[in-house]
């Protein structure tokens, strides 16, 4: 048993551990003095049973036709061997001279044979030719680690990898050569340990790891390799250790960075119109994954949304719109924009003056560029762990700045309408309502933020005859300039006919008249290049005429929503007002409703902007519209914003708001005086009797001498030429009112009577005799109506009740 002590003592391991090969140990008579375990496995025989027998007992002398040649383990060839059950098994055979093998001096000449299954055998063989392969000529790194995740195999790509010799790193353990290393792919777990452990605690291979780390010999740059581990085990399921597969793609990596880079540019940058949020994306995609800081400058004139300054003279001046850190925390307080300069001989200063591209080791500067003209600058930084930017890096900046500044000059070009348009609006919506006798009023209106642009909402009080008053609210549907100029041209035209004295439901009719044949005169100039996203799409309106001496409210809406009514209690209410078709599409008549309205209530017109939002329909906010309002008894300004903070918190965002608030008053018995007269001569003395006693009694005798000519004039040309009863009517406001109405349509006209006239002068004396004057309609009839200024120190003129 010293033979066989000897042989495993011996160093066996490598190709016959692979392999698993029977093992028996002869002395020189050819005695078995030795039997391994896998010759057992293999055989059948147990030990006590083997040794101690000749070798005929395995290789009977028929079958045996000569001994394998004393050589290495290669050299070998098929033996028939006798299993225990008495079968014959096919083999791949060698002998080998113990003494080869280490056998210890005074022992026996011996030797040992080795056999394996031929099948095995050959798939040995093959193994040991696809090792060779990889070890020689793979481009694939290839490393074999034992269950105590140490180093013992690698074919010379993965040498390579290391940079070292073999000798100085086999034997290390994974997580030794490539210190601070990490996986990047998501879902599995970071470290090399971890990773190779759970391969072989579970079995499961894990393909196409990315592996960031050093190169074990240069501590320079990281390396990127996609990795993959296969548990290795024997045939009987024994764990061998893992095997790794690694392949250097730090180019490739690299290269898929950059263009995923500018893939999440393209989809982040440009997001909205608005040139600071621009600036800000760019500088959030760039940091940190490509630099570790990003400042963006504009020059103050693209801010304004002008032309960009041209290249030449003095620098322009540079104002800081964004700037961000790899170092800066989830919650810092948003940027405040800011003038900056540049000092000369700096990289800003050198790019600003040139027009190009700048850069140092760790710094790039990159001018934003509209049509070849400079915007601004974007200077992107790197600092430690970061390295230095190379070509591709430099290129990626280039390309990154440039879609930017393709961004930027868009939303500068919005800005620019987006001002225009805005100034357009706020030019032609009334800069001071006069505060009527009729009412009391508060207004408030809010452009949108939309970077669609400013939408066409507008409203107006009218002062009309008879100290009536006329409400107006409107929405053009569309944004930008055509929204803007087709608003403020409705409402030049309601304020004409409106001075009209037409009732609501008719001026309407006209509105609708002229919105519908702009839209054919739009599509008749289809061909011309007019931008479809600014052409307003219709036109909502609603009017109210409200009358302080009977207190009565007509109103009609074409489109519009209804408006919101408090009564001197607190009660609100939306009236069942008649919707009618938007303006411009024609086809159906409006209709009016009248209110008769008691002192001290409170009307609310407004936009579909205030009440209506995305999160939020139009009923619920008409009813917090209403819980507003139903505070009514504080001041109308604080009603605004009362109403502004509850409905709009955040400001506006989709569409113009517009509210409009009026508290109406009364027109008493002290202010008032009217009388019915029968339509006969006799009637125009006594209009004119009338007339001046209630002028004594008001303190107002300077004005009887003209007020007298006025009536005179006009009752007799309504005895004249139209039926009575005939009315007298004086009204002391901030102005005398004299109105006298009869029950005729017919429209008197002013002229010039020629030298043979008899009469034609009328009206023509009523003109030069007060400031103004006109004529309104009623379905009753018409009333001709003039006015007066008071005497410079009259001061007699009651306010009006509330």
């Amino acid at each position: 048993m010293n033979a066989w002590n000897a042989a495993e003592s011996a160093d066996f391991r490598g190709p016959l551990d692979v392999a698993r090969a029977a093992t028996a140990v002869l002395d020189a008579q050819d005695l078995i003095i030795g039997w391994s375990p896998a010759a057992q496995r293999l055989l059948g025989y147990l030990p006590e049973e083997i040794v101690g027998q000749p070798l005929e007992q395995l290789v009977p002398p028929a079958v045996r036709t000569g001994d394998a040649p004393d050589d290495a383990l290669g050299g070998g060839r098929e033996l028939t061997v006798r299993h225990r059950n008495g079968r014959l098994v096919r083999m791949a055979a060698a002998f080998c001279p113990l003494a080869k093998v280490s056998a210890g001096p005074g022992h026996r000449p011996a030797r040992v044979l080795v056999a394996a299954e031929l099948e095995a055998h050959r798939l040995w063989e093959s193994r040991q030719a696809m090792l060779h392969g990889l070890a020689t000529r793979s481009p694939v790194g290839l490393g074999i680690y034992d269950t105590d995740l140490r180093l013992t195999w690698a074919n010379s790509a993965y040498i390579r990898e290391v940079g070292l010799p073999l000798r100085e790193f086999l034997g290390a353990r994974a997580d030794e050569l490539y210190p601070g290393g990490t996986f990047v792919t998501e879902g599995y777990p970071r470290t090399l340990d971890a990773v190779m452990h759970h391969v072989i605690d579970t079995g499961e291979p894990i393909l196409d790891l990315h592996f960031v780390g050093q190169q074990p010999s240069d501590p320079g740059p990281d390396h990127v390799w996609s990795c993959s581990y296969y548990r290795l085990q024997d045939t009987h399921g024994q764990v061998l250790g893992v095997c790794e597969d690694a392949f250097d793609i730090t180019g490739r990596y690299q290269a898929q960075r950059r263009l995923n880079l500018l893939v999440e540019a393209g989809a982040r940058i440009g997001t909205t119109l608005d040139m600071t949020v621009t600036a800000r994306e760019v500088s959030e995609v760039a940091v940190p994954e490509f630099a570790t800081a990003v400042t963006v400058d504009l020059m103050r004139s693209v801010l304004n949304g002008d032309e960009p300054e041209p290249a030449g003279g003095a620098l322009p001046t540079l104002v800081r719109v964004a700037t961000r850190s790899a170092h800066e925390g989830p919650d810092s307080a948003p940027y405040s924009p800011h003038r900056v300069e540049y000092p000369p001989g700096s990289l800003q200063y050198r790019s600003l003056s040139s027009g190009g591209m700048v850069r140092e080791e760790n710094t790039i500067v990159v001018p934003l560029r509209a049509g070849g003209t400079p915007m601004g600058l974007v200077t992107f930084r790197r600092g430690a762990p970061m390295t230095p930017f190379d070509k591709g890096e430099i290129e990626l900046a280039d390309e990154l700045v440039t879609r930017t500044a393709v961004c930027l000059d868009n939303a500068r070009r919005f800005t620019r309408e987006h001002t225009a348009a805005l100034t357009l609006q706020r030019d032609l919506l009334p800069q001071h309502l006069a505060s009527p006798s009729a009412v009391d009023l508060a207004y408030r209106y809010l452009p949108s933020d939309d970077r669609a642009g400013v939408g066409g909402d507008w409203f107006d009080v009218i002062g009309l005859s008879g100290t009536r008053v006329g409400l107006v609210v409107g929405d053009v549907v569309g944004h930008g300039l055509r929204a803007a100029a087709t608003m403020g041209r409705l409402r030049t035209t309601v304020r004409a006919l409106a001075r009209l004295d037409l009732a609501p439901d008719e001026l309407l009719g006209r509105l609708d008249d002229l919105v519908e044949q702009t839209a054919e005169e739009q599509a008749a100039t289809v061909g011309t290049d007019l931008g479809t996203d600014d052409v307003a799409t219709g036109v909502t309106c609603l009017y109210a005429v409200y009358d302080p001496v009977s207190r009565r409210c007509t109103m009609a809406r074409a489109g519009h929503l209804p408006p919101a009514v408090v009564d001197p209690e607190g009660g609100v209410s939306f009236p069942d007002l008649p919707a009618g078709p938007p303006l411009g599409l024609g086809g159906l008549p409006f209709e009016s409703l009248e209110l008769e309205l008691p002192v001290g209530s409170l009307l609310a017109l407004f936009t579909n902007g205030l009440v209506e939002a995305r999160d939020r329909d139009v009923d619920e906010g008409l009813r917090i519209l209403g819980g507003v309002l139903g505070e009514h008894r504080r001041p109308l300004d604080e009603l605004c914003d009362h109403a502004l903070a509850e409905l709009l918190p955040d400001g506006p965002a989709t569409d113009d708001s517009a509210l409009l608030l009026v508290r109406t008053r009364e027109l008493d018995n002290r202010q008032v005086a009217a009388w019915e007269l029968p339509a006969e001569p006799a009637a125009v003395a006594t209009a004119r009797e009338l007339a001046t006693e209630q002028l004594r009694k008001w303190g107002l005798a300077e004005l009887s001498y003209a007020t007298e000519l006025v009536v005179s004039e006009l009752f007799t040309n309504a005895v004249r030429h139209a039926a009575g009863p005939l009315h007298l009517r004086l009204l002391r406001d901030r102005t005398l009112l004299t109105e006298v109405s009869d029950t005729a349509h017919t429209s008197p006209h002013l002229r010039h009577s020629a030298s043979d006239d008899e009469g034609g002068r009328g009206l023509f004396i009523v003109a030069q005799l007060v400031p103004r004057w006109g004529t309104r309609y009623t379905p009753y009839g018409k009333t001709i109506w003039t006015e007066q200024a008071f005497p410079p120190h009259y001061s007699g003129a009651p306010r009006p009740a509330h």
